[in-house]
């Protein structure tokens, strides 16, 4: 019974703590979304192909307490001068779980998709299929409502 409680302690302080992160990025060397070149995804060659853009860690750009890596200095600039434009909604959290109330579940920047013109990350395929095969204009009204909540902790 100790141990049953002393691991939900355990869990409710790391959420706790994890709650208050800006970024969806790695624990150990704070790299946002994978090392993903976020602006990869908004290249139309990419979109059509849905293979990303893994960035490289001479071209790195500090924001929001994270590193995010890109694929060359033109890219780097382009993010610098206007990261609002590519970053991820959910500040690359998966959008799939912020909408089914699961909280703020870290992505790798490998499963997306664009919805209303704007990035989604997810998880997992099975939560990026929800969305493109269910009413993800509901779905994005929830995950737009917890996102409030937990953005802000």
């Amino acid at each position: 019974m100790n141990k049953v409680l002393l691991s939900l302690m355990l869990l409710i302080s790391s959420s706790a703590i994890f709650a208050g992160e800006p970024v969806s990025k790695s624990y150990l060397d704070s790299i946002a979304i994978g090392g993903i070149d976020t602006t990869s995804y908004h290249q139309l060659e990419v979109q059509k192909s849905h293979k990303e853009i893994v960035g490289n860690s001479k071209f790195t750009v500090e924001w929001k307490d994270a590193k995010w890596h890109f694929a060359s200095q033109q890219s780097a600039d382009k993010f610098a001068s206007d990261p609002e434009r590519y970053q991820p909604t959910y500040n690359g959290f998966c959008s799939n779980a912020l909408s089914l109330g699961e909280g703020l579940i870290r992505t790798n920047g490998t499963v997306w998709e664009f919805f209303d013109d704007r990035l989604h990350l997810f998880y997992a395929e099975r939560g990026r299929q929800r969305w493109l095969n269910g009413d993800w204009k509901t779905y994005k009204q929830q995950a737009d409502k917890a996102w409030a909540v937990l953005a802000n902790k």
